[in-house]
């Protein structure tokens, strides 16, 4: 799923969400998700191809409306969440974004078209949840009898004398980086009771905590599913060129120079 903010004044965002929505929807299926919403404590509500829906209990916020969305939408819109590390169109001369995916002086100046064409250039967000249920409406799901994952992410340590480290950095190298996962993809894929297999790697600056990685399994039965799962993790961090830079709190380096 790829999602986009929106930063407007407010006398124009209502009309720039809804051309932006209407773009999108002409594109796949979105979800708009409103900061006001997120901000009352007994209720979220989301906009999903123009029909309103709702669900009681509190707590929640971004986060969690975007891991709703992932698994069946294309595209999220996000409206009035000013800081955000997404991509982000601005639209008015007075609205202060760094390095926005698009910057329009006015509303008529949006061309809401090459926005699109814009975010599908993007990083997506991909979701644990999201992958799982992209594998569960493989065509061959009702022959597969086990789901196995794995998540890595951001630790702070190694030992209880290294310095803690704050955020990872991550670079591929683009081209070269998917068609080696496509070929891990098939190789894991054309093993005996394997269905299908599922990576994403984030890219870009991951604090402490957070995800970077996610390998999904369809499988017939347990063994064949977590033996894809370790072999997939395995050749993607030895085949796979992606780079890391680690960030401490007294040091900054590329793990690849070390």
């Amino acid at each position: 799923m790829h999602v986009l903010a929106l930063a407007a004044p407010s006398e124009s965002r209502d009309a720039a969400a809804a051309t932006l929505r209407d773009a999108l929807a002409e594109a796949g299926r979105v979800g708009v998700v409103t900061a006001g919403s997120l901000e009352t404590p007994d209720h979220d509500t989301y906009t999903v191809d123009g029909a309103a829906w709702r669900g009681s209990g509190s707590g929640g916020g971004l986060t969690d409306a975007l891991d709703r969305l992932a698994r069946d939408h294309d595209y999220a819109l996000l409206v009035g969440f000013p800081d955000t590390r997404f991509p982000t169109v601005s639209v008015g001369a007075d609205t202060d974004v760094d390095d926005p995916l698009v910057d329009a002086d006015a509303l008529d100046d949006l061309d809401p078209a090459s926005v699109v064409d814009a975010l599908d250039d993007t990083e997506p967000l991909e979701t644990l949840d999201s992958l799982v249920a992209d594998l569960k409406r493989h065509p061959d799901a009702e022959y597969a009898g086990a789901v196995a994952t794995f998540t890595g992410r951001v630790r702070a340590k190694e030992g209880p004398d290294d310095d803690p480290t704050t955020e990872l950095t991550f670079e591929k190298y683009a081209g070269v980086a998917a068609d080696r996962l496509d070929a891990i993809r098939d190789d894991l894929t054309d093993r005996e009771g394997v269905i299908e297999v599922a990576f994403h790697h984030r890219v870009g600056p991951i604090p402490y905590g957070d995800d970077i990685v996610y390998v999904a399994v369809l499988a017939a039965h347990r063994r064949e599913a977590f033996r894809a799962v370790e072999d997939g993790i395995d050749r993607l961090k030895g085949e796979v060129p992606i780079f890391k830079k680690e960030v401490t709190v007294g040091d900054e380096f590329w793990v690849h120079d070390r």
